[in-house]
């Protein structure tokens, strides 16, 4: 019954594309997925961004399309994230998986927590934060999570949606838009590194991609139609499902079911 795995695999893009558009940490999906189907951690980790960089083309093109993308906050915040996104690639060999799950698992309960500090942050942004510069604070920023984006993929777009409402001023859903655009661009940078380092199993990639770009399509549709609150609604259940699974919480209550 391997050729079950094929179908699965997309499945398994469908629902990550649809999740890393409105939100993130997508990748806990597909990452398990890949090494159902047969591929070490790190080259499903390397793997995974295919899907990934074909999945945040059809969201750029739909935010663009709709008119929600701003196309010069994208660029000029993607310029440390990216720099930050090769370093993060060369060092992604070196991570300690499971005491960084632990440490996700806390900084996404504490990005909650901003959530609903300031929610009016997520519906309106800030207008007079139109025209968009570089900060010190905001280069150190999107570095850091450029680095983080580079070696592990899931859960940047989190971050990035974080830093960009709270430092950026962007309102959820322009927020979203250009939080796809500069994940395009450190994945693309990232998957250089790794392919050049030969972990990138492209026949698996391409077909998780496929998967991906469904679900950006429908996911940029939602995001559109339903608005930043829905869209902040959204980023909450997700982070708070992501924390417990990284916590070891969904296991747990599994095991209750048993």
């Amino acid at each position: 019954m391997d050729w079950l795995k094929y179908p699965l695999i997309v499945l398994a893009g469908v629902a990550a594309g649809f999740v890393n558009i409105l939100a993130g940490n997508g990748s806990l999906i597909t990452l398990p997925a890949l090494i159902f189907f047969g591929l070490p951690a790190n080259i499903a980790n390397a793997t995974n961004r295919v899907g990934v960089v074909f999945q945040n083309i059809v969201g750029v093109a739909g935010f663009q399309r709709k008119g929600m993308l701003d196309l010069h906050g994208g660029l000029l915040y993607s310029i440390p994230t990216a720099i930050g996104s090769i370093l993060g690639a060369y060092i992604a060999v070196d991570i300690n998986e499971a005491v960084f799950r632990r440490v996700l698992a806390v900084v996404m309960i504490l990005m909650l927590v901003l959530m609903f500090v300031k929610p009016e942050r997520w519906v309106k942004g800030k207008v007079e934060r139109a025209n968009h510069r570089l900060t010190i604070a905001s280069i150190i920023i999107f570095f850091a999570i450029g680095i983080y984006g580079g070696f592990l993929q899931a859960g940047v777009g989190i971050f990035l949606l974080v830093a960009l409402v709270l430092n950026a001023g962007y309102d959820a859903v322009r927020g979203n838009a250009v939080k796809v655009f500069i994940v395009l661009s450190l994945t693309i940078v990232a998957l250089i590194v790794f392919q050049a380092n030969g972990q990138v199993q492209w026949g698996v990639g391409l077909l998780l991609a496929v998967g991906n770009m469904i679900g950006a399509w429908l996911a940029t549709r939602f995001a559109v139609e339903k608005g930043a609150l829905w869209v902040r609604r959204f980023v909450i259940v997700v982070v708070l499902f992501s924390a417990a699974e990284l916590l070891g919480i969904v296991d747990w209550i599994a095991t209750l079911f048993v």
